[in-house]
């Protein structure tokens, strides 16, 4: 199971980025620009629930570079992945930190922190690799 310390970790080791705090949740920006953060659900969010099943554990909010990412990440990672009403409309996607594989965490990470950066600090990081 993934934790909000192995986002840290991987967001940390992108270029440009620092951890800071916003409503008492951990957030990460790069360049000032928040790419991933904890997103605990609201009181409104488990209204909008009813009555299916809230996700549980730790959720993670992830930047998308747009809608049409959203939606091919949402259809790639289906049990880790998801959004709620909140988002609709904004590009970001929620994943569940107990269900999703490293390798796919790792992804989303960086390919939130690419959807916020620069392009020349993207290209120059890849260029690094």
């Amino acid at each position: 199971m993934a934790t909000y310390d192995d986002v840290a970790r991987l967001a940390l080791a992108l270029p440009d980025t620092a951890e800071a705090v916003s409503r008492g949740s951990r957030t990460w920006k790069v360049a000032g620009r928040q790419f991933v953060w904890e997103r605990p659900f609201r009181k409104a969010d488990l209204r909008r629930f009813a009555d299916a099943p809230v996700p549980e554990g730790p959720i993670l909010a992830a930047a998308v570079e747009d809608l049409g990412e959203k939606e091919a990440v949402l259809a790639a990672h289906p049990g880790s992945h998801f959004t709620i009403e909140h988002f609709d409309g904004y590009a970001a996607v929620l994943v569940r930190l107990e269900a999703v594989e490293d390798g796919v965490l790792a992804e989303t990470v960086e390919d939130a922190w690419a959807a916020r950066a620069s392009r020349s600090l993207v290209a120059r990081h890849r260029q690094s690799r």
